[in-house]
């Protein structure tokens, strides 16, 4: 779709305009602005220009630069429209944008504003989330300097959850907490939060109400898992986690789910239970087995049935199919089976 802008007089306007936002009517925020020309520069020669359909911006103003590709220098940085808050996504109209252009002046005889067929433009103001892991370090750490209270053991349930909270995206600092309440009895505890230099939190301050509760160790997948496959080290993470709604059963060592294969589909961060992993089985129920018996001096070597599947280690029934005695080996690898020691006369006198 092209959207040919209006003929006007060659001039460009110099002033910033006047900038506003509204919801469209899904509710979300859309950047809008009322253009006042002042003024009047050369405007720059005849081109295609050629609208972004999305961009992602790190200051509270859109220009004219971030929005069309092609423009002078001197048009590009003149602002244009109001991004969104940190961390949200807005639209603006192809429409509007046009609009803007012939308010700025710089809107020419012979000139396409060229968008490819989209009606809007996505604009997404980036931004640092902070997460709850951020309050929680910094509620443990003021208890620690404050109260002499060692939470390591504990979590921090926030009242009503986590809220929203971004601040701008240059800030690496950590979240510090400036007031502290603490009821030793209840453990429950008010903190008022900053992260040093934001103007953000400067003008809307976080405050939170919540409790400190016990938790336990478990593991995690840190990705989806499925069914069949073997979990590595990499594919685990043991962390604390409440210990009300707890299974009982919940694997706490990752060494017990390393190796370990999924018995089923298993979610990325929820913790896992026993029931979910078992050991690979390298012997199926009803597969033909080598079974082996070795002695000093002597190994005897015959061809058996698992009556049951197993894994390394394992210690299985295998059936001689010709005299139908039982033994009980343990695996030894795949497809093999090592009798003990105290089936070695069933073992020589097997045909």
């Amino acid at each position: 779709m092209m959207i040919r802008l209006a003929t006007l007089c060659i001039t460009l306007a110099l002033a910033a305009p006047a900038l506003g936002a509204q919801p469209n009517h899904n509710g979300r925020a859309v950047a809008v602005a009322a253009v006042s020309p002042a003024v009047a520069a050369p405007a720059p020669a005849a081109a295609r220009w050629a609208l972004k359909p999305e961009i992602m911006l790190t200051r509270d103003l859109v220009t004219f630069g971030d929005l069309i590709s092609g423009l002078p220098a001197d048009v590009a940085t003149m602002p244009a429209f109001r991004a969104p808050a940190l961390g949200e996504t807005g639209t603006i109209q192809v429409a509007r944008i046009a609009e803007a252009a012939r308010g700025a002046g710089f809107a020419r005889e012979a000139t396409e504003l060229e968008n490819q067929g989209f009606a809007q433009v996505v604009v997404t103001r980036s931004a640092r989330r902070v997460t709850a892991a951020d309050l929680e370090a910094a509620v443990k750490l003021g208890l620690q300097e404050r109260f002499g209270v060692d939470a390591s053991m504990l979590a921090l349930a926030i009242d009503g959850g986590l809220p929203a909270v971004s601040v701008e995206p240059e800030l690496t600092g950590e979240v510090a907490v400036l007031d502290l309440g603490y009821d030793q009895r209840s453990r429950r505890i008010q903190a008022r939060f900053m992260v040093p230099g934001s103007a953000a939190m400067r003008l809307k301050p976080l405050r939170i109400t919540g409790q400190l509760v016990e938790t336990v160790e478990v593991v995690v997948p840190k990705r989806a898992i499925t069914r069949g496959e073997t979990l590595s080290k990499s594919d685990v993470v043991v962390e604390r986690r409440p210990r009300d709604g707890q299974s009982a059963d919940l694997i706490a060592d990752a060494r017990a789910a390393i190796d370990k294969v999924a018995r089923r589909g298993l979610p990325a961060g929820l913790p896992l239970r026993a029931g979910d992993v078992q050991r690979e089985e390298i012997v199926a129920k009803g597969d033909l087995v080598t079974i082996v018996y070795e002695a000093p001096g002597l190994m005897i070597t015959l061809r058996g049935r698992s009556s049951e599947a197993g894994a390394m280690g394992d210690v299985i029934s295998i059936t001689n199919p010709q005299s139908k005695r039982v033994l009980q080996g343990t695996v030894s690898g795949p497809g093999r089976v090592s009798v003990q020691t105290s089936a070695a006369g069933r073992v020589a006198s097997a045909p």
